[in-house]
């Protein structure tokens, strides 16, 4: 029987501890305990927020006392979600979807390449081929409107961050920071490695669906030339 930790949130929330790990097996949990509770919000929920191995649940206390017999509301919020959990069964990996993201390594694209390189002990072509050759899990959206979480990097390429947040970093820009690696939907602030940029938009405001990312999909990178990058831009 699979054991998760629950932590009050302030008095009208908590935190369900679903692993120690960020890997797959955790995040199928986090991505199973979200899904239920969108399709199967019990009476008194306001909010789920999924993170890397936890999903922290928001509910009404007032409500939840008024349906309680001589127990907290944290107490019955506790009891309903272990009911839950003991019946929940987690996502296939087969159900993943396969995202495969072009970019454009080094140069103006990636300015922090070379220095990713050293620290690792590698060359510059070392490191790409490294990056792009792995399969990367979106664990969670954040940060930054359709700003992915990629888990999965190979331990080599971790590199701190910068001691110095950039002040704005452009659209696409492909970057390392510590264990993880992501894209930069949006021109942003930020302080992770900057290795390469991909001409494709993951925030796009004006679709149904914004995030060209979502939690659960896999993502390939694929290293491309500059005049590869300048037409898929403007195709774009």
């Amino acid at each position: 029987m699979e054991h998760y930790e629950f932590t009050p949130l302030g008095d009208s929330g908590m935190i369900v501890n679903m692993g120690e790990e960020i890997d797959r097996k955790t995040h199928e949990k986090v991505t199973a305990l979200s899904a239920y509770l969108e399709e199967h919000p019990f009476d008194g929920m306001t909010e789920y927020v999924p993170g890397f191995t936890t999903v922290a649940v928001f509910y009404d206390p007032l409500k939840i006392y008024n349906q309680s017999i001589n127990e907290f509301p944290y107490e019955a919020v506790v009891k309903t979600l272990k009911q839950i959990l003991s019946k929940l069964s987690t996502r296939k990996q087969s159900e993943s979807r396969v995202v495969d993201i072009p970019v454009c390594y080094g140069g103006e694209f990636g300015p922090d390449l070379k220095e990713v390189a050293n620290h690792a002990g590698l060359t510059p072509e070392e490191v790409v081929r490294i990056h792009s050759g792995t399969e990367y899990m979106v664990y969670m959206i954040g940060f930054a409107p359709g700003f992915p979480y990629l888990g999965g990097m190979d331990e080599r390429l971790a590199v701190p961050r910068r001691p110095s947040p950039r002040v704005s970093i452009p659209v696409g820009s492909v970057g390392i920071g510590g264990k993880q690696t992501g894209v930069y939907p949006i021109e942003s602030p930020g302080g992770w490695q900057l290795i390469g940029k991909t001409p494709i938009k993951l925030f796009r405001p004006e679709e149904d669906q914004p995030s060209l990312l979502r939690a659960g999909d896999v993502v390939r990178f694929q290293p491309i030339s500059r005049e590869e990058f300048e037409r898929l831009e403007v195709g774009d």
